[in-house]
Order: C-alpha cells, then sequence, then structure tokens
C-alpha cells in the first residue's frame, strides 16, 4: 500500500479555485473529525475516512455523508463518539452487519470494521471477515471510491491510494480496483454503479471495465428489483440521465432491466416513408426535462410518454406512419411498469399515468388553435399538474428545424396564456363538480344508480363547454331544467340550503 501526503499546489490547481474556500485541510479541522480521530485514539483503533466522502471532497462536491473505517469494532467506535457528542445525538446499531450510523449536527457519520468480503456464485451477499484498512480498500466497486485519508496522529489528513484513485479522478474513469470480471460477478449490482456513477460525474468508464460489463451483463438477474431501481433513479435524476441509458444499452442491461423501453429503437421506411427513432427521441426529451425539473415523477413520465409507441405503430400509405392511440395505452402501461420497478403505486404512480395520457393535448391545440372549451377541458383534466404538463409538451419538441422549433414553442406560449385567462375566470385548476351526487339523489330522491351518474355528467360537461359558469346557482338551476327534460323532478330545492351553499368550494 502506497500512502503518500496530498500535494496541495497540484491538487488545489485541479480541483479546487481561490473561492472555493477551504481546502482539504482546513476540511478536517472540523469539530467532528477531531471527535472521531480521539475516540480512536482512545480505543487503540487506526482511524480513516473512505469512499464517497473523500471522493466527493477531492471533488468538491457537498457531502454531509461521512464514512469511517477503523481496524477494530465499527459498533465500539460509534458508541464511543456518540457518548462523547452528548445528548441529543441519533444513534442506530446493526449489529448484524457490524455497521452504525451516528447522527452529528448536519452530519451523517457510518461506522464499520475494516474487513474483507468473498462471495458465491449464486449469490451477491458476501461471506465477511475482519481484515485490514487494504483488504477493506480492496473490495470497494471502484477506484475513486476506495481512496483514504487518515485520522490518526501519526499521518492525520495523509491520502491513502493504493490503486490510483486520484488519477482515476483527474482523468474522469470509473475503473475497479480488482479484475473487473471478479467485482462484476461477485455483486452484479456494481454494474449499474458503475454506470450510475460515470453518469452523475461525467465520467468515462474504462474499455476494460465496461467490457466486463458487457460479459457479465446476465448476472445483474440475480439483483433484486428494488436495488436496480434505486440505481436506475440516480441515473434519471443525473444532470443528463441519456448518457446513463446510452451505456446502459450498449453494456446491453437495458434490454434486461426494460426491454419496454429499448423496444422504442429504431426506424423503419416504407414507400420513402419512415419515423424518427423514438428511442434517441425519448432521451432526448428527458435531457430537455432535465434541463427545467428535478422531479423524479415527472421525468419518469418523459421517459414513458411513447412508450406505447411500438404497440401502435401502423403504417397507413396516405399519412404514413401512425401512433394513434398511444397515449392511452402508454398510460396503461404504467402501472406495469411501476410494478415492475416496485415503484410506489400511489398518487405518484397516478401522475405519471395523467402526464402520459395528456401529453398530446396542448400540441394538438397548438396545431388545431385554442378554444375556450378546449382549455377548460385540459385544465380540469390536468388539475394542479396543469404547469408539469406543459413543462413535459415543450421538452417532447426535439425538431432541429429552428423555425419550426421557435414557431411550436410559440404556439404554446399561446396556450399557456389563453389557460391563464381562462382559470382566472372560471376557477378549473382543482375544479371538483359543484352538484354532486349526494346533491341530485337528495334533490330527485334517488338511489345510487346510472341516471345519477348522468345528469351529473351533464352538468359538468356544460361547465366546461362554457354554456354555464361554474358557481352552485347557475349549475343547479341547469340540473333542474336538464332532469326536466327526464320528466325528473325535484322533491326538494336545495338552492336555499346554507350547508350545500358552504360547502360548494368552487363558487
Amino acid at each position: 500500500m502506497k500512502a503518500r501526503k496530498l500535494d496541495f499546489s497540484l491538487t488545489l490547481s485541479y480541483i479546487y479555485t481561490k473561492q472555493n474556500g477551504m481546502n482539504l485541510q482546513e476540511k478536517l479541522q472540523d469539530e467532528i473529525f477531531e471527535i472521531i480521530a480521539s475516540c480512536g485514539q482512545e480505543l487503540g483503533y487506526p482511524v480513516y475516512l473512505v469512499g464517497g466522502y473523500v471522493r466527493d471532497l477531492l471533488l468538491n462536491r457537498a457531502c454531509k455523508d461521512i464514512d469511517v473505517v477503523c481496524v477494530g469494532s465499527g459498533l465500539t467506535l460509534a458508541e464511543r463518539v456518540a457518548q462523547k457528542c452528548g445528548k441529543g445525538t441519533q444513534t442506530a446499531f446493526f449489529k448484524n452487519f457490524g455497521t452504525a450510523k451516528v447522527k452529528i449536527k448536519e452530519w451523517d457519520v457510518e461506522f464499520v470494521g475494516a474487513r474483507k468480503e468473498s462471495y458465491e456464485r449464486h449469490s451477491r451477499k458476501p461471506f465477511v471477515e475482519n481484515g485490514t484498512l487494504e483488504d477493506d480498500q480492496k473490495r470497494r466497486d471502484f477506484t475513486i471510491n476506495a481512496l483514504a485519508i487518515s485520522l490518526n496522529p501519526e499521518n492525520y489528513g495523509e491520502l491513502i491510494d493504493p490503486f490510483d484513485g486520484l488519477s482515476h479522478l483527474k482523468n474522469k474513469i470509473v475503473v475497479t480496483p480488482s479484475e473487473p470480471d471478479i467485482t462484476f460477478s461477485d455483486d452484479p449490482l456494481r454494474m449499474m454503479r458503475a454506470i450510475r456513477f460515470a453518469t452523475q460525474l461525467n465520467f468515462d468508464i474504462h474499455p476494460d471495465t465496461f467490457d466486463a460489463i458487457r460479459r457479465n451483463k446476465n448476472r445483474i438477474e440475480i439483483v433484486s428489483m428494488e436495488r436496480i431501481t434505486t440505481e436506475l433513479n440516480k441515473i434519471i435524476l443525473s444532470s443528463k440521465p441519456s448518457y446513463g441509458f446510452k451505456l446502459l444499452d450498449a453494456a446491453g442491461l437495458l434490454e434486461i432491466i426494460f426491454p419496454e423501453f429499448v423496444a422504442l429503437k429504431g426506424t423503419e421506411y416504407v414507400d420513402g416513408k419512415g419515423h424518427k427513432d423514438n428511442f434517441y427521441h425519448t432521451l432526448q426529451v428527458l435531457d430537455n426535462l432535465s434541463k427545467i425539473s428535478d422531479d423524479l415523477w415527472l421525468r419518469w413520465a418523459a421517459l414513458l410518454h411513447d412508450i406505447a409507441k411500438p404497440l401502435t405503430k401502423r403504417f397507413d400509405p396516405k399519412l404514413g406512419w401512425t401512433f394513434h392511440g398511444h397515449d392511452e395505452k402508454g398510460a396503461r402501461m404504467v402501472s406495469l411498469i411501476f410494478r415492475k420497478f416496485r415503484l410506489p403505486l400511489n398518487e405518484k404512480m397516478k401522475f405519471v399515468e395523467k402526464m402520459v395520457r395528456l401529453h398530446l393535448r396542448p400540441i394538438g391545440l397548438a396545431k388545431e388553435g385554442v378554444t375556450d372549451s378546449a382549455i377548460r377541458r385540459l385544465i380540469f383534466e390536468a388539475g394542479e399538474d396543469f404547469d408539469d404538463l406543459m413543462k413535459l409538451c415543450k421538452a417532447d419538441v426535439t425538431t432541429k428545424n429552428h423555425e419550426k422549433f421557435k414557431q411550436v414553442i410559440q404556439n404554446f406560449e399561446k396556450v399557456i396564456q389563453r389557460a391563464a385567462e381562462v382559470e382566472e375566470r372560471d376557477k378549473l385548476r382543482n375544479f371538483q363538480p359543484v352538484i354532486t351526487g349526494e346533491i341530485i339523489m337528495e334533490t330527485f330522491d334517488l338511489k345510487p344508480c346510472k341516471l345519477v351518474g348522468e345528469l351529473k355528467f351533464e352538468v359538468r360537461e356544460a361547465i366546461l363547454e362554457g354554456i354555464i359558469p361554474n358557481t352552485f346557482e347557475e349549475a343547479y338551476a341547469y340540473l333542474l331544467e336538464v332532469a326536466k327534460k327526464r320528466q325528473l323532478f325535484p322533491v326538494r330545492d336545495l338552492r336555499s340550503s346554507q350547508d350545500v351553499l358552504l360547502n360548494s368550494t368552487n363558487l
């Protein structure tokens, strides 16, 4: 193992600027490091900072998660540190794993004893035994995560870099510290992590490392979908997620974990008429959206907005290639994909379904001309998610024709402006039917039945068409007129009921 003092003039010239403030030595003077160092000295444990914190420190990235390795008991060290930090310190001990977490002010510190690992072919769960710092660094996934900084008095602040991780940081390369085939076969999730780190940091993956991912791609099948999804979400949340998806595709992993998305690839021509490659179009949409929103679920909507195009693709001799109904079919596919990836089956999923279902609507309005009734329906269906829908629709414009791009965006701005005017007047953003089923049943002394739903629908449609304003008095009067045509007469007139008026939130 080679331990070398950081050449601060070299390191800072590459990584930091004078405007960044503290250098590495100054950062290690924080009280938390002094406490950890003193506790390690009291116990006779050599103590080191390792992994992501060291990597991000050298890259000048903000990081409040600290990983500490000691040659001794991580649980004992964590307990001593928590005692020294005093009351209010939050601790969590995981004795089965030999790890502990301590929350100290803004820091989340994880403690573990140095260890070495070995694996069996059928499982990514290692056999663990005590080891040295070098053993612990060697078991880590990538050289940039195998860096350590000593907190010991004899060489405090010294960088311990046995696998040339600092050089790989400078050259922006993801490399495994051990033979890559063994690294990925032992723990196949590391293949996803390699691509995730490359995407987040805008690094390349070393050719030998990437070739090993391709050779071992099928090993990903022993990894739980929850762990795969965690890495996939981090790729989706990166500044340029398309890079990660292209790496996943080139490695052969995407075909295994997300074949529905790979099905978007390719173009087809008939009679000289072709369609765009929806795989690369979708990735461009995702990148476009990522520039304006860091919402994970809106980014999932971008990823899935055209997911049903392969299933709805048809060739019409007059129209060329069509994808009729891909919006509705795509919305129905969302729940299947969310279940597969173990994503939440709650309002997040419903939001993505809504975005996929409605993503063509504003585009249609932009092309056909904007009418108040069409805008009302769009505002009603999008509800509080209207602004997010417009973000998605703008991101969906990927034409390279500058004039066409400019015209489409201008049309969208007109839709947005008109929507603001209609919303200000009609208050439809969070519209709930003014006339509820309960009001209809009480007015006409009806039990729950199809007729109640039909009457409620007619009133709602009249509001959306602009026939009547979105007020209780007007809507109730319209209800009585519609019912009269059906030879249905009120048993009770609720217009004088203060309870109804008070409960009508859309007045």
